[in-house]
């Protein structure tokens, strides 16, 4: 059994603080639970461009409001409290941030912790 909170999180390597985006990650590939869990918060008046080429991601928005942009078809999504999407065919998008946003990610096959986007948005494959 795992018991963790999110405050034993904090300053540790499992702590990732970008321009755009810091995030805790709480579950990780050496749990060994198939998936990594992510307490993601995106920086109000941000972009950030991302594209997972080798993970799917769902994300669920828990506080904030923002939107995300597909970058093949322009499609854009309104992100607020209790909205859900997952990138579950690799989408290259773009998220912003209107205001400080929430997000609870889940990562599948799971990160490591330490992961930041590459010069291509996406997260190595590890």
């Amino acid at each position: 059994m795992i018991v963790r909170h999110l405050n034993d999180i904090a300053g540790t390597e499992l702590d990732v603080d970008t321009k755009t985006w810091s995030s805790k990650r709480l579950l990780v590939k050496s749990d060994r639970v198939g998936f990594s869990l992510h307490d993601t918060t995106i920086k109000a008046g941000t972009e950030t461009e991302i594209w997972y080429q080798h993970h799917i991601e769902a994300v669920y928005c828990i506080q904030g409001e923002g939107e995300i942009e597909l970058a093949e078809s322009g499609d854009i999504y309104q992100i607020n409290a209790g909205t859900l999407y997952v990138l579950n065919g690799h989408e290259k998008h773009f998220l912003r941030g209107k205001t400080e946003m929430r997000m609870i990610c889940v990562f599948n096959p799971p990160t490591t912790g330490r992961e930041v986007h590459d010069a291509q948005g996406a997260y190595p494959l590890s």
